[in-house]
């Protein structure tokens, strides 16, 4: 059943914040309309829900970020300050660690040398999640997974469908530790598509490559959290009266 068909028809539509803190793919690396990624496409899908008058996005996204340096700009004030506020907060994260050990290894790319790396992610992630529950006990975190952009250039290397696969599920297995967290696995989508959805570096999504993860995010909320975050604004509202 549709989430938002549950809504009641009485129910007060209420303005959602949301934190994106990430690397390139939460700045919007390849994105023509230079908007911020796959963040204007959610605003607009969540704008269109019953049961929200508005999305407020924060986007702290830089590019070249790995998980260690997400983690350093939560403690930014500006940034804990967001979080404190926020309703939803979207992280993109994991891709620059991976692209570390290509860049230090290729072309000997070795298996073992993305485990040695997958433990101070793992790491590293798990303080992410601390950090913000720290900050905002309450908030719902969503982790954008990672996705293969060697698929069209080096399509015959088997090894990297394993490590992006791999670290997916470390990804989740954080995940799994708190509660009111989501992931959004977009892998597939990069990998089954059959039209081009990279930008011009082979690396980055392009628009439709955007658009494709907003979707993707939307439909997780929507069926992982919105529903809950309706309860809780209807609690809010009833109190307030």
């Amino acid at each position: 059943m549709d989430k938002k068909e549950q809504i009641p028809a009485d129910f007060l539509p209420k303005s959602y914040t949301i934190v994106s803190v990430g690397d390139s793919l939460t700045q919007g690396v390849g994105d023509s309309t230079k908007r911020g990624g796959y963040l204007p496409y959610l605003e607009e899908r969540l704008e269109q829900e019953k049961g929200i008058k508005d999305a407020t996005i924060y986007n702290y996204g830089v590019s070249g970020n790995r998980t260690s340096q997400v983690l350093n700009r939560l403690k930014n004030q500006e940034v804990k300050g967001a979080i404190q506020k926020a309703d939803i907060v979207l992280i993109t994260t994991g891709g620059n660690d991976v692209m570390k050990v290509v860049k230090e290894n290729f072309p000997e790319l070795n298996l073992r040398d993305f485990d040695r790396e997958l433990i101070s992610y793992e790491k590293n992630l798990t303080s992410v999640f601390d950090t913000i529950r720290k900050e905002n006990p309450d908030v719902t975190i969503g982790l954008i997974g990672l996705y293969n952009p060697f698929y069209t250039l080096f399509a015959d290397v088997k090894e990297m469908e394993l490590v992006t696969a791999k670290w997916n599920q470390v990804s989740q297995n954080v995940l799994a530790r708190y509660d009111n967290s989501l992931f959004v696995g977009i892998a597939e989508i990069f990998k089954e598509s059959e039209e081009n959805l990279l930008y011009t570096d082979y690396f980055h999504p392009n628009d439709k490559g955007y658009q494709l993860m907003a979707d993707k995010a939307f439909s997780v909320l929507q069926n992982e959290a919105l529903e809950n975050l309706y309860v809780a604004a209807q609690k809010e509202n009833e109190l307030d009266d």
